[in-house]
């Protein structure tokens, strides 16, 4: 007996899974979906060109109250913009099919304006498949939430009759694969590598048992967080203080507690980092400012990544820049930065990039930055490791920063015992250098500017009065400037990495 006589022939397997799809496609048609009704057909136009998901992305960023929020939420638009692209340049010209014959749904179920596209895939399905996945691929949370939404949209392409279900699988299907196509090009933040850290000795404080935390009351969103540290440790002691208030306050709650707790951002948390480690008590840092970039890179996002690492007495070790003279001149303290150190440009080109982030995306804002400084800036002269030079900008990073997809990413290592020194020079066309630095991102190596490794950098022949950025705090310099590292100076509570 041939092969061609026993097995069946492309066509006849074509309609055979015809037949079955339009059966399936006439039993919903046919059955009455209590409640349906009147949902079912508004989600489904609400969904048209992304509309619905741009919305819950926009609530996300707002209502989530973490940057996990924000990431799940840009991460469910690209991946829904993935999707999109192949389904409009692939997907639709594939395959040809025609739409299912509306006449067959009852006349309260149907579109106004029926699609004029090809039926197969469903991009409506692709689009919900895909936010849902990218959403959940960074938030569980947010994908529980939003999963169930994602589902109802893509069954109401079958209800309203525009599809039929095959369509509406393969969509989901294709949605999916996008979010993870996505993931594997730009990672989450679960598959990176967990940073350097070296354990720490630190009491374990049971329900915040001798914590004293301190909150800079006009820090962002420290006063709600206040209110949950209080609820999640109720045997910590919490002090609310004004800016001007907060180093005697973050002084008196080193004496009194086995350890210093501050809420805020990253200058409250650096000033309350320099106090623990003069008084040799650990830090527990809850996020509660407008950046919180410390807290972030030692994965701690949320009042109770924090209260489980006081909870188990776990903890590390960071090292810790410094500067001298510090911000009080050559007779004060040194100053001290957990993040960055920064002169020139540098700090307006962060502040206009922070700005504007949240609204148009890093990369984006990190262009825009660079025109605003551009207008009305020039680089400054200084001798840099003996070598006199105009500068656009001089950032010295605490540790190495690493990029994560197309923005500035986070350190991998806080105790490394490095400086990342990123240096954009003057010379025949030095706006031009500074936006194609800025273009290829302000933390990322580039072939226009510098970026070397040190343990100690020396700045000499400065302007009495140049301002310098730390941590977001501004301050002048003299004439000098020393910049090294404390290695392992700090013990920070810290969840560990499961």
């Amino acid at each position: 007996m041939s092969t061609s006589n026993s097995l069946p022939s492309p066509g006849r397997w074509r309609a055979w899974f015809h037949q079955r799809d339009l059966a399936v496609f006439q039993r919903v048609a046919e059955r009455h979906w209590p409640g349906a009704e009147p949902v079912l057909p508004r989600l489904s136009r609400s969904a048209n060109h992304g509309l619905l998901w741009f919305g819950a992305a926009a609530g996300m960023a707002a209502l989530g109250s973490s940057a996990r929020s924000r990431r799940a939420a840009l991460r469910g638009v690209a991946s829904l913009a993935v999707a999109s692209a192949a389904i409009n340049t692939v997907g639709k010209g594939a395959v040809r099919r025609e739409r299912p014959i509306v006449d067959l749904v009852p006349v309260m179920r149907q579109l106004k304006r029926q699609p004029f596209t090809t039926s197969f895939p469903s991009g409506h399905a692709a689009s919900a498949a895909a936010f849902a996945t990218g959403v959940a691929l960074e938030s569980k949370g947010w994908g529980a939430v939003v999963a169930p939404v994602a589902a109802a949209v893509a069954a109401s392409r079958v209800y309203t009759g525009v599809h039929y279900p095959s369509d509406v699988v393969a969509g989901a299907a294709l949605g999916v694969g996008a979010a993870f196509a996505l993931r594997g090009v730009v990672p989450t933040r679960g598959q990176l590598p967990a940073p350097g850290r070296p354990p720490a000795s630190a009491p374990a404080l049971a329900q915040g048992k001798d914590l004293v935390v301190v909150v800079n009351r006009e820090s962002g969103s420290a006063t709600a967080a206040a209110g949950l540290i209080r609820d999640v440790l109720p045997l910590a002691e919490t002090v609310e203080c004004a800016p001007a208030d907060l180093r005697g306050c973050l002084e008196q709650a080193a004496r009194e507690g086995k350890a210093l707790g501050v809420c805020g951002g990253d200058g409250t948390v650096n000033m309350a980092a320099a106090v623990a480690a003069t008084h040799g008590r650990p830090l527990a840092v809850f996020p509660g400012g407008t950046l919180n970039h410390f807290a972030y890179d030692l994965g701690i996002e949320t009042v109770h990544d924090t209260a489980a690492a006081l909870t188990s007495g776990d903890a590390v070790r960071v090292d810790l820049g410094r500067f001298r003279p510090g911000p009080n001149g050559p007779d004060g303290a040194p100053g001290y930065f957990l993040n960055a150190f920064s002169l020139g440009v540098y700090p307006e080109l962060v502040r206009t990039r922070e700005h504007w982030s949240p609204r148009i995306g890093g990369w984006p804002a990190g262009v825009l930055a660079a025109f605003e400084v551009l207008r009305g800036s020039r680089p400054l002269t200084a001798e840099l490791q003996g070598r006199r030079r105009p500068l656009w900008l001089l950032f010295v990073g605490n540790g190495m920063f690493r990029r994560v997809g197309p923005a500035p990413g986070r350190r991998h290592n806080l105790a490394d015992g490095l400086l990342d020194v990123r240096v954009v020079h003057g010379g025949r066309t030095p706006g031009l250098r500074l936006l194609a630095a800025a273009i290829a991102g302000p933390l990322t190596r580039s072939p226009v500017h510098a970026a070397v490794r040190r343990r100690k950098v020396r700045i000499a022949g400065l302007a009495p009065g140049t301002p310098y950025a730390f941590d977001g705090e501004v301050a002048h310099s003299g004439p000098e400037l020393l910049v090294d590292k404390l290695p392992e100076a700090l013990t920070v509570y810290c969840p560990m990495p499961i």
